[in-house]
């Protein structure tokens, strides 16, 4: 049998893998999930979801008569795009520091990017990711409880 060496073209190996990419490339994912975010700000501050329907039903409310834990979630963006914070954490607890969690990892990727680097994802234990599911489930029952109307979405 012989024993030849395989060169790259025939390996099935990318040949523009190795390939510098320009500033502009690198920057196109990041700065389209920015521009998604602030296109969905936009959406939700000038159309009012406080209007009923105006962007359809919560399923989950729907079908089974509870909030889930986005509930309240477009109501409060809208609120913190017309600068009333408590109102917009009274709709949704976890909208605005959710939402500053995305700002900071976009901005991080589009640095990293301009800079020529990988983007990276938080480096998170279980333990965190599941005292945030944990977490999660306790505000969803919370907030359809007696004691959590406080929580619930106004």
């Amino acid at each position: 049998m012989d024993k030849t060496h395989v060169t790259g073209e025939f390996s099935g190996a990318d040949p523009h893998r190795g390939a510098p990419r320009s500033t502009w490339q690198r920057m196109t994912p990041p700065l389209i999930a920015a521009g998604l975010g602030v296109g969905t700000l936009a959406l939700l501050h000038f159309r009012d979801p406080h209007v009923e329907g105006s962007y359809g039903l919560c399923p989950v409310y729907v079908l089974f008569g509870v909030y889930c834990p986005g509930c309240g979630g477009m109501r409060a963006m809208h609120n913190l795009t017309d600068g009333n914070i408590v109102d917009s954490l009274h709709s949704n607890l976890l909208a605005v520091p959710l939402t500053l969690a995305f700002a900071v990892f976009v901005i991080d990727w589009m640095l990293r990017a301009r800079r020529g680097q990988r983007w990276r994802l938080p480096g998170l234990s279980a333990v965190t990711v599941w005292s945030f599911f944990g977490l999660l489930a306790f505000y969803t029952v919370l907030r359809n409880t007696p004691w959590g109307t406080w929580l619930t979405p106004v």
